[in-house]
């Protein structure tokens, strides 16, 4: 074996944990080498870095530690882990964070994930605002699910504004499941993360699943539910009242949009941004704002919606 020379380091991982992070074929070698800012090398089960820092290690030893709690590593979550030990407000924050349905284990990748997580257990509304990708819609439904499949709640309502250029639901076909399906396909994609097509209809043929436009909650009271309302840059701030209003006893609401991509025009500010002005320091409210920084989709999606950001342009 050749010998280490003065300016490199070298991190020793279990074999088990070289394969879960460095993956097949050390296919996140190269991501490594870019976030860490130097040239790896693998020999065996460990890494060398051609630099030494107080970082490499740290970073390693992050990441072999999550892995072998969750398995293989993504790219997102690589890069998660690597902002929380380069960000010093990370230290100190609980890493046993976890929404747990239908034997799936959901874990934050990124320290505002974690306010989110906790405010989900805290709070009875809560407000959720951030671009593409940041796990607005899917982090509320995994738990809007846990709390319905564990018995905490009975009910998990789906809603969200029917705004869009050119169509209306009176011009769509089928009964009124069928006209909102595509609206809300980016919740029925999160809740088949932990349930089959089949377990959805049939917590929608009980009532245990609940889709409706927003139009459609005017005059109700809803109790022992979550309450999701997606896309929410999209509803105005009567209809933003009108929703909040609607919760019950044992009700929660769960607020979410990207205020930059609103379809009101330009006279009507949304109900989104308006809520969380008016409604935040309330207790029982809680105020969740991601940036382009706490995309997890994947690097290229954060990327790209930095870009947009920093040009002014809103993603489609």
């Amino acid at each position: 074996m050749d010998q280490l020379t003065e300016k490199e380091d070298v991190y020793a991982f279990t074999p088990e944990g070289a394969e879960l992070v460095l993956g097949a074929n050390d296919a996140n070698l190269p991501y490594l080498e870019l976030l860490l800012g130097t040239e790896l090398k693998v020999r065996g089960t460990s890494v060398i870095s051609s630099r030494p820092s107080f970082m490499f290690p740290l970073f390693m030893k992050a990441l072999e530690k999550l892995a072998l709690s969750r398995g293989a590593l993504s790219e997102s979550e690589i890069y998660m882990q690597w902002q929380e030990i380069s960000e010093p407000e990370a230290k100190g924050m609980d890493e046993r964070l976890v929404i747990s349905a239908a034997g799936k284990s959901i874990f934050p990748k990124s320290n505002e994930q974690k306010r989110m997580f906790r405010a989900f257990g805290s709070s009875s509304v809560v407000l959720v605002s951030g671009p593409a990708g940041t796990g607005k819609t899917f982090l509320s439904v995994i738990w809007a699910l846990s709390q319905v499949l564990s018995g905490k709640k009975g009910k998990l309502l789906l809603t969200r504004p029917v705004v869009e250029a050119g169509e209306s639901l009176g011009f769509l076909p089928g009964d009124l499941r069928e006209k909102l399906n595509p609206y809300l396909r980016p919740l029925y994609d999160a809740m088949e993360y932990v349930l089959s097509p089949q377990q959805i209809r049939r917590l929608e043929d009980n009532g245990t699943i609940e889709v409706a436009p927003l139009a459609y909650m005017r005059g109700r009271s809803v109790n022992n539910a979550v309450m999701i309302l997606d896309e929410a840059q999209n509803a105005t701030r009567p209809q933003m009242m009108m929703f909040l209003t609607r919760m019950g006893e044992n009700c929660q609401a769960i607020v979410s949009g990207d205020p930059s991509q609103t379809d009101l025009g330009s006279r009507a500010k949304s109900g989104l941004s308006d809520a969380m002005e008016t409604l935040c320091g309330i207790d029982g409210v809680s105020v969740i704002r991601f940036t382009h920084n706490d995309a997890v989709r994947s690097r290229i999606v954060r990327d790209i919606v930095r870009a947009y950001s920093g040009r002014g342009d809103d993603a489609e």
